[in-house]
């Protein structure tokens, strides 16, 4: 059975930034909207957001462009399955009653970057302040409210993850060790913090505090060895994460651009337990896989930037 089933409206998407799963099982992407020239002759640009139900029917889509920035990077659910919404290149993070009509906070100020000049163009400051320079992931502790961010998701911004309290007080930070970019962040039901070492093929696991507790590599090889010798990054072997739904996590997904497909390992020992997709653009290929969520029932959807797809898979033996 297809899904998402086809957009209504002769829509048109652009490239996905990221997606997430709310309470329901309803999984809502992030339409970057950088549709090509002329397609919008054919169709209608497409809403920002995007709600389906587990059916793949679309039952909401909103979007306000005086609020949101463009480039839509990542979005979380906290425990009130309100949405939380990052972009980058941007210099707040906000939340979002879950049906969209509704901005209920924002923490940093929408055109001002913690730069040295307030703008994209600055030096980053990684102040201790909540202002941000290209937030890439978002999570609000279920325990107590404190709004997690990793800020830094492309080279040229910040490089930390900061901590603000629920009413957006900053309250600390740290700078993951080795990283040019802090590309992709999220909290295990254990409270551990898993962030994404891009480039280096790395997973950095810390406390709340920020002491780096554990590092778990993500491999990858080329499939075709480069005519110059070493093969250059692709995107990043760490470039998203999501945990499946049991409650002891047991199980971790990774979206690998390098290799063009999803890791599925062991989440506390890193042990490599097996991999799905490949580089394509048929069902079940991804063309620069970039966003992942998994719902209740174990299943796994990945948003395609370059692809301008989400998809949703089966992942047997959970």
């Amino acid at each position: 059975m297809a899904w998402p089933k086809p957009l209504p409206n002769r829509w048109v998407i652009g490239g996905l930034g990221g997606t997430c799963v709310d309470a329901r099982d309803h999984v809502f992407i992030l339409n970057r909207q950088d549709v090509l020239d002329g397609e919008l002759l054919g169709g209608q640009l497409a809403p920002s957001v995007i709600e389906f139900d587990p059916a793949g029917n679309v039952v909401n889509s909103w979007g306000d462009a005086n609020l949101l920035d463009p480039r839509l990077h990542s979005c979380h659910f906290d425990k009130d399955d309100n949405v939380w919404i990052a972009s980058s290149p941007s210099g707040m993070v906000q939340k979002y009653s879950h049906d969209g009509t509704k901005l209920l906070s924002q923490i940093g100020r929408k055109g001002v970057f913690d730069s040295s000049d307030g703008t994209a163009k600055g030096t980053p400051l990684n102040s201790n302040a909540a202002q941000f320079f290209m937030p890439s992931s978002i999570y609000a502790d279920r325990q107590n409210g404190d709004v997690y961010v990793s800020d830094g998701e492309s080279g040229g911004g910040n490089r930390r993850v900061a901590v603000m309290d629920q009413g957006g007080k900053f309250l600390r930070q740290w700078q993951p060790e080795g990283m040019t970019t802090v590309h992709c962040m999220i909290m295990a039901n254990d409270g551990m913090v898993y962030v994404c070492n891009r480039v280096g093929g790395k997973i950095q696991i810390y406390d709340k505090q920020g002491s780096l507790k554990k590092t778990l590599d993500v491999p990858w090889k080329a499939q075709t060895p480069p005519a110059a010798g070493k093969a250059d990054e692709n995107g990043g072997a760490a470039v998203a994460i999501a945990f499946s739904p049991d409650a002891e996590q047991r199980h971790m997904f990774v979206v690998n651009q390098n290799s063009g497909q999803i890791e599925i390992m062991e989440r506390q020992s890193g042990k490599m337990l097996g991999s799905f997709g490949r580089v394509g653009r048929y069902p079940g290929e991804f063309d620069q896989p970039h966003g992942i969520a998994v719902d209740s029932e174990g299943n796994v959807y990945i948003a395609e930037n370059r692809g301008r797809r989400i998809q949703k898979f089966k992942i047997s033996g959970q």
